[in-house]
C-alpha cells in the first residue's frame, strides 16, 4: 500500500450484466485529502462509491481502507457514508439518529458536537421531531450530521449539496475545510462544480467508468494550457472528447 494512503483501489470493475459501470479503476486517496469525484451522468460515480462502502459487490478488483479489506470491521469503523438519498428511520427523532450513530461508532461525549452541528444546519429546533415530519432538505442536513458526527477518518459524500439551500451549502463548504484541517479524508461525488472548486485539493474525473483526469485543479489547468480556467471549463474540456 502506498505510503500515506487511506484508500486504495486496485483494478476495480463493476458490471451490470453486459454493461460495465466501473472499468478497471486504480487510484489511492492520501490521508487528509479532500477529493472531488466528477463525471457526466452515468459516469460511474455513485456505483464506485457504493462499491467502496459495501452497498454493491464489485465484479473484480480490490478495495482497501487503511490497509484492510473494505468489508472488514476495521475498515467499517473508520469510514462513514452520506448517500445521495438520505437513508433514515422515520420513527426515530433527529436526536435519536445522532445517538444511534455515536453508539455505533463508539463516539464519547458527543452531545455538544451534535448540538453544534444541528445549530449549524438550522435543525436544532427539530431535534425531538420524528424524521417522517422533516422536509427533504432537513433530511439531507440530518444525513450529513450523522456522517460527520461519526468521527470517521474517511468520509464518503455522494451528492451532498443536492437539496440544500445556499446558506447550508456555504456552511457545508466551511465544515469540509474544518474536517480537512482535522486530518480527515473526504471523497465528494458531485455534479455541482462551483461549490467544490475551492475546497478540493484534488479532482478525479470519470467518464464511462474510466478515469480520464486525476490531479489538482492547478495540474489539470496546466495540462490543458489554461492557467486561469475555472473548474467548470476544465471539466467540460477533459470530458469533451474522452
Amino acid at each position: 500500500m502506498k505510503i500515506g494512503s487511506i484508500l486504495e483501489i486496485r483494478h476495480l470493475t463493476k458490471k451490470f450484466g453486459k454493461k460495465t459501470a466501473v472499468d478497471d479503476l486504480n487510484f489511492n486517496l492520501i490521508k487528509g485529502e479532500t477529493v472531488g469525484l466528477l463525471g457526466p451522468n452515468g459516469a460511474g460515480k455513485s456505483t464506485l462509491i457504493k462499491c467502496i462502502v459495501g452497498l454493491l459487490r464489485p465484479t473484480g478488483g480490490d478495495i482497501l481502507i487503511a490497509g484492510k479489506p473494505r468489508g472488514s470491521r476495521q475498515a467499517r469503523k473508520i469510514s462513514a457514508y452520506v448517500p445521495e438519498v438520505p437513508q433514515l428511520y422515520n420513527m426515530l427523532t433527529v436526536w435519536e439518529h445522532l445517538r444511534f450513530i455515536t453508539d455505533a461508532y463508539e463516539v464519547a461525549r458527543w452531545e455538544a458536537k451534535a448540538e453544534q452541528l444541528l445549530r449549524l444546519f438550522e435543525i436544532w429546533e427539530q431535534r425531538d421531531e420524528f424524521v417522517k415530519a422533516l422536509s427533504k432538505g432537513m433530511r439531507q442536513k440530518l444525513s450529513l450530521c450523522c456522517g460527520i458526527i461519526s468521527d470517521a477518518r474517511i468520509l464518503f459524500l455522494d451528492e451532498p449539496m443536492v437539496g440544500l439551500d445556499p446558506k447550508a451549502i456555504k456552511n457545508l463548504k466551511d465544515l469540509i475545510r474544518e474536517l480537512k484541517d482535522e486530518g480527515r479524508t473526504l471523497f465528494v461525488s458531485t455534479h455541482l462544480l462551483d461549490p467544490i472548486e475551492n475546497i478540493c485539493s484534488r479532482i478525479i474525473v470519470l467518464k464511462k467508468g474510466k478515469t480520464i483526469a486525476d490531479g489538482s485543479l492547478a495540474e489539470l489547468r496546466s495540462r490543458l494550457g489554461e492557467e486561469k480556467a475555472s473548474l467548470e471549463e476544465v471539466f467540460l474540456e477533459v470530458t469533451a472528447d474522452a
